[in-house]
């Protein structure tokens, strides 16, 4: 991160539905690849690939790769109220993404996290 996260920065960044349930989605799970977000939310990876670099660039959230698996993760250096406030709506709202963590459990051949899946 290059520039301090501000409110305005994070709100852009969530202004889109898409973005938003990304985001929210690796705040609920840690970390997350492509494929598993482009499960969870039946879009395709081009779609999902150019809001990960709107969320990168801004400084959301950062990348690594392990093998052919692109995972992100929030930022580690995101200021604790960032942190917070994203917690917070994840835990105030699991129901808005109820449908998302169905086909993340359901996913076939799915990298990580499979444990988390009841």
């Amino acid at each position: 991160m290059t520039e301090p996260m501000t409110p305005t920065t994070l709100f852009k960044c969530l202004a889109d539905d898409t973005r938003t349930r990304i985001t929210l989605l690796v705040v609920s799970e840690g970390e997350l690849c492509v494929c598993e977000l482009t499960a969870a939310l039946e879009l395709s990876q081009p779609k999902i690939s150019r809001h990960l670099a709107l969320l990168r660039s801004a400084g959301l959230l950062m990348d690594r790769r392990q093998g052919q698996w692109v995972y992100y993760r929030l930022h580690p250096d995101l200021p604790d109220w960032v942190t917070a406030v994203l917690k917070d709506v994840v835990d105030a709202n699991q129901h808005w993404l109820e449908a998302e963590a169905r086909r993340l459990c359901r996913m076939d051949g799915r990298p990580v996290n499979q444990a988390l899946c009841d």
